[in-house]
């Protein structure tokens, strides 16, 4: 089979704090709020299929257990679970979502078969007032948590930070966050669902009760002492130019601006995702080309060799380092 870029149908997740605004990509979405657009993912919790080219209809997994090294490049899959290593997502926060935190690969109560979850998010659009949680403030300690938990203040212990479109934060696990009420981000992140709840407005969930909460869990994860997390603004005007937004022993993140044909190569070494935030325009490679528009996300094997994008658009390309 000659190598193409491959398109994924989302899967759609409801989330008690999502909304409908995935709609404006033109995604057809089962009834509720829904949070999240699991649009590449190869988890038993979501597998999304191809739904383009000769490939069309088969899961994810399928391709990856079929075409293997030649398409996910060399270091294209999770050691511990052998699966694609990414989960590439589109989360659409009409409401707070919970105060959490995330393992890493370590940790020892990590149910059988997962891994720990660091991730990054670029905001694609955030309504005014709109902010985040973002770590901790400085010196709080596991037992000063432990305290403001008890004492229903953990609010008191967090740094909130506002956001606006093209700010991109980077989330090491061990980093306490939530996303505010108001804004649509692109995720990148490693092949997990694993969260741990600290706290969640005393809000019942889509059944009506309270959500779990995962207090020791999280108390044991947390990186007091610093993650490793970081943010940046990328405004860029350049075009034809990638600017770094995470880069990680798990994942590396850029931003490009596209103008004039910018050509482009993958390596054998890693498979290529591409999101488009915002313009239009066409990627191309040797047998064919696809349009290109806002929320479209594509997966580039590793054997494709030369590719373009032309037209007038903000990507992110994410791939392994």
């Amino acid at each position: 089979m000659k190598p193409y870029p491959l398109q994924f149908q989302p899967e759609m997740k409801e989330r008690v704090w999502g909304g409908r605004a995935l709609e404006k990509f033109g995604f057809s979405l089962p009834e509720g709020a829904i949070g999240e657009g699991w649009m590449i993912g190869d988890h038993p919790n979501g597998t999304t299929k191809v739904m383009n080219g000769v490939l069309a209809g088969r899961g994810l997994d399928e391709v990856r257990q079929e075409y293997g090294v030649s398409m996910f490049g060399s270091k294209g899959f999770s050691q511990k679970t052998g699966r694609f290593p990414l989960l590439i997502k589109l989360l659409d926060c009409e409401d707070d979502l919970s105060v959490q935190v995330h393992p890493d690969d370590s940790y020892s109560n990590l149910a059988s078969g997962e891994l720990g979850k660091t991730e990054m998010w670029y905001i694609m659009a955030a309504k005014p007032g709109a902010k985040i949680i973002y770590g901790m403030h400085y010196g709080v300690t596991r037992e000063m948590l432990t305290e403001a938990i008890a004492e229903n203040r953990i609010m008191d212990c967090l740094q909130e930070v506002p956001v606006e479109a093209g700010d991109s934060f980077y989330i090491p696990a061990g980093t306490v966050h939530a996303l505010g009420a108001g804004v649509l981000v692109a995720e990148i992140q490693q092949n997990s669902d694993t969260t741990y709840r600290l706290y969640d407005y005393n809000r019942p969930g889509l059944d009506g009760k309270l959500r779990e909460l995962h207090i020791e869990d999280s108390l044991n994860v947390i990186a007091y002492n610093g993650s490793g997390s970081s943010f940046m603004k990328t405004n860029i005007e350049e075009t034809g130019k990638w600017l770094t937004l995470a880069e990680s022993p798990l994942f590396i993140v850029e931003k490009g601006l596209v103008g004039s044909k910018w050509e482009l190569q993958t390596t054998l070494d890693s498979f290529v995702v591409l999101m488009i935030m915002e313009g239009s325009g066409i990627l191309g490679w040797e047998d064919g080309s696809l349009e290109a528009k806002p929320g479209d996300c594509f997966l580039l094997s590793a054997n494709l060799g030369n590719y373009s994008l032309e037209g007038s658009m903000t990507v992110l390309r994410s791939y392994l380092p």
